[in-house]
C-alpha cells in the first residue's frame, strides 16, 4: 500500500511536471496552435461525456429532478451542452478582456499569449461549474446555439469568398501565361468535379422507385444557382474571373452534398446509408475528426483575417506620424513600444465561442435527432437544412460580390 501510494504520488508530480513544462513552452507564435488544442480538447469531452456521462447525469438531482426520467439521448445532449456553455464562456470572456487591445505593449497583449497554466484550470473549472447549473440555463444556451451557430456559418461563407478572389487576383496580377493557364486549368478541374458529384448525387440520393422530389430540388436548385454563376461572372459588364466562380459552385455542391448526407439513415432517399444499419466507432471518429478539422480551420482564418475587425492601429489601418522628429534611439524605442498587434484578439476570441456553439449542434445533430441518428455526428433533418441554406447564402453573396460594384460604382468592394 505504501509503495503503490508513493508510485501515485511520483506520477502525480510527473504529469505536473510535464503540464508545467509544456505550458511554459507556448510562444507568441505557438499561441493560437494552443488555443487550438484547447478547442480540440474541448470537443474530445464533449464526446467522450456523450457516450459515457447518461448514467451518471440521472443521478444528480438538480439535472434529472423530473417525475419521469427522460431517455439516455436527452443526458447525453445535456453534456454536450453543458462542456460547450463552459467553452463558450471561457472565450467570451477573453474576447471581452482584450477588447481594445491596440499595440504589444498593452498588459493584456502577456494575458493573450501567455498565461496557460492558470488558462487551463480556469477552464476545467468553467466546464465543472456548468454542471452545477438548472436545466433552464441550458435549454437557453441551446437555443442560443442555433442563432450563433448560424453566424458562425456566415462567418466561413465570408471567408471563402475572400480566399477565391484573393487567390485570383494573385494570379491574375503575375500578368503570365503561365499563370493564366493555371487558372483556366484549376477551374477546370473545378467544374468537372462539380458536375460529377452532382451525378452522383442523383445516383445516391433520387433513387428510382422512392418519392424523393426535395432531394431532386436541393440539387438541381445548386445546378441553376452554377448556371447563374458562369453567366453573371463571364456578363461584359462584370468582366470577373471563371476561378472564383468554379471554386464556389464546387463549395456549393459539396455543401448539398454534406446536406443530403445528414438524412437520417432510415429515411428512404438517403441511398448512401441505405445499406448501413451499424454505427460503426470508425464512423463517429471520422465524422468527429472531420468536426474538429473544419471549425478549428474555420475559426484560426477568422480569427486571424486582417480583413475582419482589424484593430485601428494595425499595420491595415495605418498609424500617423508624430508631430516632432525623435532622435534614432528615441524612435527605436518609440516603435517598438507600440508595436501594433497583427490581428484582433477580441475577435479571435469571439470564432471561438461562435464555433463552441457549432460544434455543440454538430454533436447533438442540432439537438432534433432521434433513434439511431442521434449517435452520429451532425445528422438530422435541422443538420440539412442548416447546410443547405448556408449554400444558398453563399450563393446569394457571391452573386452580389459581383454585381455590387455594379449597383454602386462609388463604393470600395
Amino acid at each position: 500500500m505504501w509503495a503503490a501510494s508513493c508510485l501515485a504520488s511520483c506520477c502525480a508530480v510527473c504529469a505536473c511536471d510535464a503540464c508545467r513544462t509544456v505550458v511554459s513552452g507556448i510562444s507568441r507564435r505557438s499561441a493560437r496552435i494552443a488555443y487550438c488544442g484547447l478547442f480540440a480538447l474541448s470537443l474530445i469531452v464533449s464526446w467522450i461525456l456523450r457516450e459515457v456521462a447518461a448514467p451518471l447525469m440521472e443521478k444528480i438531482p438538480w439535472i434529472n429532478h423530473f417525475h419521469q426520467t427522460p431517455d439516455r439521448e436527452w443526458f447525453e445532449t445535456d453534456a454536450v451542452l453543458r462542456v460547450s456553455l463552459g467553452n463558450f464562456l471561457f472565450f467570451a470572456i477573453l474576447s471581452l478582456m482584450m477588447v481594445g487591445v491596440k499595440n504589444q505593449k498593452d498588459p493584456r497583449d502577456s494575458l493573450h499569449h501567455g498565461g496557460w497554466m492558470m488558462k487551463i484550470v480556469c477552464w476545467c473549472l468553467l466546464v465543472i461549474f456548468m454542471f452545477f447549473l438548472p436545466n433552464e440555463i441550458i435549454s437557453f444556451y441551446e437555443t442560443t446555439s442555433k442563432f450563433g451557430s448560424g453566424l458562425f456559418l456566415l462567418v466561413q461563407v465570408v471567408l471563402l469568398l475572400d480566399f477565391v478572389h484573393g487567390w485570383n487576383d494573385k494570379w491574375v496580377q503575375y500578368d503570365e501565361q503561365f499563370w493564366y493557364f493555371a487558372l483556366f486549368v484549376v477551374s477546370l478541374v473545378c467544374y468537372v468535379a462539380t458536375f460529377g458529384l452532382s451525378g452522383l448525387l442523383f445516383y445516391w440520393f433520387t433513387p428510382s422507385g422512392h418519392d424523393c422530389g426535395i432531394n431532386t430540388f436541393f440539387i438541381v436548385m445548386t445546378l441553376i444557382f452554377i448556371v447563374v454563376f458562369a453567366v453573371v461572372t463571364l456578363h461584359p459588364a462584370v468582366s470577373g474571373s471563371i476561378l472564383p466562380a468554379s471554386v464556389v459552385s464546387l463549395y456549393c455542391m459539396y455543401l448539398c452534398y454534406s446536406g443530403l448526407a445528414s438524412e437520417p439513415r432510415e429515411y428512404e432517399c438517403n441511398g448512401l446509408h441505405r445499406h448501413s444499419k451499424a454505427i460503426s466507432t470508425g464512423t463517429l471518429t471520422v465524422g468527429l475528426l472531420t468536426t474538429v478539422l473544419s471549425v478549428v480551420y474555420s475559426a484560426v482564418r477568422a480569427g486571424s483575417s486582417t480583413t475582419l475587425l482589424s484593430p485601428p492601429s494595425s499595420p491595415r489601418a495605418g498609424a500617423g506620424k508624430p508631430l516632432l522628429p525623435l532622435d534614432k534611439v528615441d524612435e527605436h524605442e518609440e516603435k517598438e513600444k507600440a508595436k501594433p498587434v497583427t490581428y484582433s484578439y477580441s475577435f479571435f476570441h469571439i470564432i471561438f465561442s461562435l464555433a463552441s456553439m457549432y460544434s455543440a449542434m454538430l454533436l447533438t445533430g442540432w439537438s432534433t435527432s432521434v433513434g439511431e441518428s442521434g449517435k452520429l455526428v451532425d445528422v438530422g433533418w435541422a443538420s440539412v437544412w442548416v447546410r443547405i441554406l448556408t449554400g444558398w447564402a453563399t450563393a446569394g453573396l457571391f452573386i452580389w460580390s459581383l454585381v455590387a460594384p455594379l449597383l454602386f460604382p462609388d463604393r470600395e468592394f
